[in-house]
């Protein structure tokens, strides 16, 4: 009876605590709640107390995954950032120009995020924490990826192989996000052809 009592209480104290699971539920609330608190206020007004009231946690769920709010957005926008990476691969390059930039009008045309990317670019430029943690991570891969398609371009011989790399993955980003952010004009799907046509001839020339 003793011996069952002591496995008992053995029992209970390795069961872990509610509170130490992170749950992906609650993760994915406050990812939520921080891309509308950011699109809604902008991103100096953005707090962990108001991020946890929108989502419906307690302070303490957020903190328990990150140290800070800067940490917290600089996590979540990487996430998000590279979640949505793919490498077009389809053996020619108008095609997969195409697809990175229809890639592009397709994250461009969310709502949040037509919102937030020229604030977080601005908050970029006074915070450089910020800068350095979203460089790092979502635009490097981001261009790796595109640099790729340039790369197999090369390698079936459809492009020169001394192009300017560089500055094509400026062009390729640049003018989708100039016509939809800046000048608040439609990409659609003609457009997106076009501009990888002129993008192909260019590398070509």
């Amino acid at each position: 009876m003793e011996r069952n009592r002591i496995n008992e209480k053995s029992s209970q104290r390795r069961k872990p605590s509610g509170a130490a699971v992170k749950k992906e539920s609650v993760t994915k609330a406050i990812e939520q709640a921080l891309f509308q608190e950011w699109a809604a206020t902008g991103y100096a007004a953005i707090s962990i107390e108001s991020v946890a009231k929108r989502a419906g946690v307690g302070k303490a769920a957020i903190y328990r995954r990150w140290p800070s709010k800067l940490a917290m957005v600089t996590d979540l926008v990487n996430k998000v950032g590279v979640d949505l990476i793919v490498v077009p691969n389809s053996g020619d390059l108008h095609c997969d120009i195409y697809q990175i930039l229809l890639q592009l009008r397709r994250l461009l045309r969310h709502t949040l995020i037509a919102r937030i990317l020229p604030d977080l670019h601005a908050e970029m430029g006074r915070t450089p924490e910020l800068a350095a943690g979203i460089r790092s991570t979502v635009q490097v891969q981001r261009r790796a990826s595109a640099e790729q398609v340039l790369l197999n371009a090369i390698n079936r011989k459809e492009i020169r192989e001394n192009v300017d790399i560089d500055m094509a993955l400026d062009m390729l980003g640049s003018m989708v996000y100039w016509r939809m952010i800046i000048t608040k004009r439609r990409a659609d799907r003609a457009y997106l052809e076009k501009l990888a046509s002129l993008i192909v001839r260019t590398l070509k020339d």
